[in-house]
């Protein structure tokens, strides 16, 4: 690739990101006076400000959570880029245990959802039943919402369910409603769906539809903690219990941070680069390299070019940065590519998976 030019230098408030290629920034609402969850009226210091919470948040997950730092940052941009995350992982890396944790950190309604089998629509989505009225003593039909109706839902082993519950999760997670017997609800923003996947028990589940793998922005693969991690686990999770985490923001204020997120500028050249990685793990673009035609089957659609520029986004800010540079596109690109390209079996026999063929283009990118 050509050189790309320097945009590392930190911008100053004043200057209000001041890269002239990107859409002005909007005016940010009033500050209300007194209002702990109002973001600073500069862009530039809201972004200082999301940092810190950022790193209260990690501080407050650890107390909990042992390692999988990796993991926990990809689960905040997610978070904060307003999209869901699939989390895989074999048992007893407490990936259930994680996302439960987070749901203390936030003053948000919390439900999970255990799909078995039998899990049917109704039982997610919630279902109408006969009521007496007290007022009239009439019989009539009052709608009971299910788990789904909360900010933060768990789907704990999101593949057990057949294709028809997954349906009814596959509308709540894009179009944040759902439909029942003729009548759509909607969901109150902020909503996220963060499941969970065992990558090898396959007995008694269902695979995933692409349709609904491609909803969700990450797939965030949790591997095994280190040594020195499993003996901290070992001490510190045979002891005495530990008390509950603290709220550290609520609905607002995360819907101010996704909103601030969304207005961190992007060089042209990120655009350039998202949109030049994502066409080439499609084998029938005539950009795609030798190697892709013959060890992919399907490439990835348009939503990930999306979702590499949010997470980017999500992860500047994170990081304390005031624009996306190439680092962060780099960083999420296997997360969000990983599900969506599809090898086929010739790139199966030789142990070519997807997160393979992610890293070996972005390093091929590079050169």
């Amino acid at each position: 690739m050509e050189s790309s030019p320097d945009y590392a230098t930190p911008l100053t408030p004043s200057s209000n990101f001041g890269y002239q290629a990107e859409a002005p920034v909007a005016a940010p609402a009033p500050v209300i006076p007194n209002d702990p969850y109002a973001l600073p009226a500069d862009d530039v210091a809201a972004i200082d400000e999301l940092g810190r919470a950022y790193q209260a948040l990690r501080a407050e997950l650890g107390k909990i959570i042992i390692g999988q730092e990796q993991v926990i940052e990809n689960l905040a941009i997610c978070l904060f880029g307003r999209g869901h995350a699939l989390l895989m992982g074999v048992p007893g890396l407490a990936k259930t245990l994680l996302i439960s944790s987070l749901a203390q950190t936030f003053d948000l309604a919390f439900n999970r959802i255990q799909f078995t089998p039998d899990l049917m629509p109704a039982d997610i989505t919630g279902t109408d039943i006969i009521q007496e009225s007290a007022s009239s003593g009439k019989r009539e039909f009052e709608f009971i919402k299910g788990p789904v109706f909360a900010n933060i839902v768990l789907a704990d082993e999101i593949n057990r369910a057949p294709a028809k519950t997954q349906s009814a999760m596959l509308e709540a997670m894009q179009e944040n409603k759902v439909t029942v017997l003729g009548h759509t609800y909607t969901l109150q923003p902020p909503f996220f769906v963060l499941a969970t996947q065992n990558p090898i028990e396959q007995e008694g589940t269902y695979p995933l539809p692409e349709a609904q793998l491609d909803r969700f922005m990450f797939l965030i693969e949790v591997g095994y903690p280190s040594a020195e991690e499993e003996k901290r686990i070992a001490r510190e999770t045979t002891g005495a219990a530990k008390g509950a985490l603290n709220k550290l923001l609520n609905g607002e204020k995360i819907l101010a941070f996704q909103s601030l997120v969304r207005r961190v500028p992007v060089p042209e050249h990120i655009y350039d680069y998202a949109v030049a990685i994502v066409r080439k793990t499609r084998p029938n673009e005539g950009d795609a390299p030798a190697w892709i035609k013959d060890f992919v089957g399907w490439g990835a659609g348009p939503r990930a070019v999306q979702y590499l520029i949010l997470g980017a986004k999500a992860r500047a800010a994170l990081k304390g940065s005031y624009l996306v540079r190439m680092e962060d596109i780099e960083a999420v690109a296997a997360p969000v590519l990983s599900h969506r390209v599809i090898t086929n079996f010739a790139a199966e026999s030789q142990g070519m998976t997807s997160k393979k063929v992610v890293e070996r283009l972005i390093a091929e990118m590079r050169q």
